[in-house]
């Protein structure tokens, strides 16, 4: 695993052993990117259940002002911490060791989103919990682009019954990228 573009390109990663995490292939991610890019440089992006930190990092290595990641799992915080320590992105980078609703409470009212990720553990509806949280949240609006990778077979037509949009999917072999717009 690596950042795969910017002023970090091909920096390796740490990912956490053993199958609590699932890291986002080269080739998907450099596809989620190649659809985010235009918004990237200068915003300040959200990695829910962060996992490794590598989206976040990818983000910022290619030009976002700054990234905070949320990541309950000891093990995964750590490897963040080592990975962002690694990249130098100290400056722009802050890790929450936390539950991600709990997170979203503390940030809520000292911080604005351009872009949320979220990879949760799939067929938890643990993205759906975010999803009602950030209806009536002044940590996006409808300028914010949320995406937010699932499992293949997870509905997320639901989603515009939360009051979102959905811009665009891509679906791979076994997950998928929703990219949703909060309704204005």
């Amino acid at each position: 695993m690596r950042i795969i573009a910017g002023k970090g390109r091909r920096l390796p990663l740490k990912t956490v052993a053993g199958m609590d995490t699932r890291p986002t292939t080269d080739r998907i991610k450099e596809t989620l990117f190649n659809m985010l890019q235009p918004g990237i440089p200068g915003c300040v992006f959200l990695d829910l259940f962060a996992g490794s930190g590598q989206i976040g990092l990818e983000a910022v290595s290619r030009g976002a002002d700054q990234a905070v990641f949320v990541e309950q799992n000891r093990k995964a915080a750590e490897c963040i911490r080592d990975n962002i320590a690694f990249t130098r992105f100290d400056g722009q980078c802050t890790l929450l060791v936390m539950d991600v609703l709990a997170a979203l409470r503390s940030l809520e009212g000292r911080q604005y989103f351009d872009i949320v990720f979220m990879d949760p553990p799939y067929h938890k509806d643990l993205e759906f919990s975010v999803l009602e949280y950030l209806a009536a949240s002044r940590l996006i609006d409808e300028d914010s682009m949320i995406v937010v990778e699932a499992a293949l077979d997870t509905d997320m037509s639901r989603v515009t019954g939360l009051g979102y949009a959905i811009e665009k999917v891509k679906q791979y072999k076994t997950n998928q990228h929703v990219f949703l717009t909060r309704k204005g």
